[in-house]
């Protein structure tokens, strides 16, 4: 079993403070809507992907890399093009999360010896990831516009939460190292409640 040790250095407290602006904060604060706050908790992950890990880290770092940039794809598209400003918040806040854990499960990968998937959204293996969007879908997403593309942003983002639970989860069940195995809490964690927030949106927007 190959054993990875990381030293507590700076590189340790650039990674723990990146996680604290990830944090997923509560629902208490006004001027949110609940489950987007992101920036105000720490996160309860390790600061480095230390100690033993095995092939199920591996697996949900190098899947949930392509997941996570698809979301921030999306968040861009509803950033630019939705006419809701809950979706545009909500947007913003996946993308601020989800981004600093795109750093973070690369530089895990590589401490690990394993190849960082290129920064694609789509190709090979792509449909076997639980909630990701086919072409055919973004396409879509990105032709739709006004009310209808916050509603179909919405209701693929839910789709595409849902799958990142999935991995999370399994994460959780199989994993190893630590570090791994708490960011996926934290990602279960956290879509969770945005899952929960996007629901209760859907039914606030218009229908056309």
């Amino acid at each position: 079993m190959k054993h990875v040790r990381i030293t507590l250095g700076g590189t340790a407290l650039v990674v723990a403070a990146t996680l604290v602006l990830a944090g997923c904060g509560d629902d208490s604060d006004s001027g949110t809507m609940p489950g987007m706050n992101h920036a105000t908790t720490p996160t309860a992950a390790p600061s480095s992907a230390a100690g033993e890990f095995n092939d199920a880290d591996v697996t949900f770092a190098t899947q949930m890399i392509p997941h996570h940039q698809q979301a921030v794809q999306m968040s861009d598209m509803a950033i630019r093009k939705a006419t809701t400003a809950d979706v545009k918040r909500l947007a913003t806040a996946i993308k601020a999360a989800q981004n600093p854990e795109v750093k973070l499960l690369s530089g895990w990968l590589t401490t690990w010896g394993k190849p960082v998937p290129a920064p694609e959204h789509g190709g090979h293996g792509m449909s076997e990831m639980p909630g990701m969007m086919t072409e055919d879908e973004m396409s879509d997403l990105g032709n739709s516009s006004g009310a209808m593309f916050d509603r179909m942003w919405t209701q693929l983002m839910i789709k595409h939460h849902t799958g990142a639970v999935t991995m999370a989860k399994t994460e959780q069940q199989a994993g190893r190292d630590t570090a791994a195995v708490a960011l996926a809490k934290k990602v279960e964690t956290d879509q969770t409640k945005e899952i929960a927030t996007m629901k209760r949106l859907l039914g606030q927007l218009p229908v056309s």
